[in-house]
């Protein structure tokens, strides 16, 4: 059983199908980390997100880590959404900041089975940034919003509906991501694909890289 995170609190959780099937958590986290894992969370100076393999965290992260990928957690998961998860690798990213190309609507692809999302901010104030669940491809037309908030999981079925996104935000935006593959080619590619993307950003000055994101946002 994962010794972090507050299982329980996932398993006391309704599925719910609206606009597609998702379970929301708000405090999937204990309150009283908080700090500790502020003090951990990977230093990130650029948009996008990165698999855990590039980044450097400290050993609080790293049990979080180790409980979100334990058998015990993934089989909740499969029970939950009915769906066979034995044998399906997960891909593991984190996100520390927003730029102007991010939280545009999509589905996510369809070599995703499930997506985990565990949000890390301390607090959020913005009124953009706010995660939206969408019964349609338009960002206003909202079925479920939430905050991104620590300890804040939300778990949902990928498919062609499962429109979700949030309106525009730039600045430091906190999230662990789990996405359960289709194959382990998937996640090879995947692996290869970030972390060409990871070392092009770590080249780029930060300012740059937003003003490149935003140049190609605006053609």
């Amino acid at each position: 059983m994962p010794n972090l995170v507050r299982f329980e609190a996932f398993t006391s959780a309704p599925l719910v199908a609206d606009p597609f099937e998702h379970v929301l958590v708000r405090d999937f986290l204990p309150a009283d980390l908080r700090a500790s894992f502020e003090k951990e969370f990977p230093a990130i100076d650029k948009p996008g997100v990165f698999p855990v393999q590039v980044l450097r965290y400290g050993p609080l992260f790293a049990a979080l880590l180790e409980d979100l990928q334990a058998p015990s957690f993934r089989d909740a998961v499969s029970q939950k959404f009915a769906v066979p998860l034995e044998g399906k690798p997960a891909l593991v990213t984190v996100r520390g900041r927003c730029g102007p190309r991010d939280g545009q609507v999509h589905t996510d692809s369809e070599t995703k089975i499930l997506t985990l999302l565990l949000y890390l901010n301390s607090r959020w104030e913005a009124d953009s940034g706010r995660l939206r669940l969408l019964r349609s491809s338009n960002i206003d037309d909202v079925a479920v919003e939430l905050s991104p908030e620590w300890g804040t999981l939300l778990l949902f079925r990928r498919s062609d509906r499962s429109f979700h996104g949030h309106r525009l935000f730039e600045g430091e935006r906190r999230v662990l991501m789990v996405n359960w593959l289709t194959s382990q080619e998937v996640l090879d590619q995947e692996l290869r694909r970030h972390g060409r993307s990871s070392l092009i950003k770590s080249l780029i000055p930060s300012g740059m890289l937003e003003r490149l994101h935003w140049r190609k946002v605006s053609r």
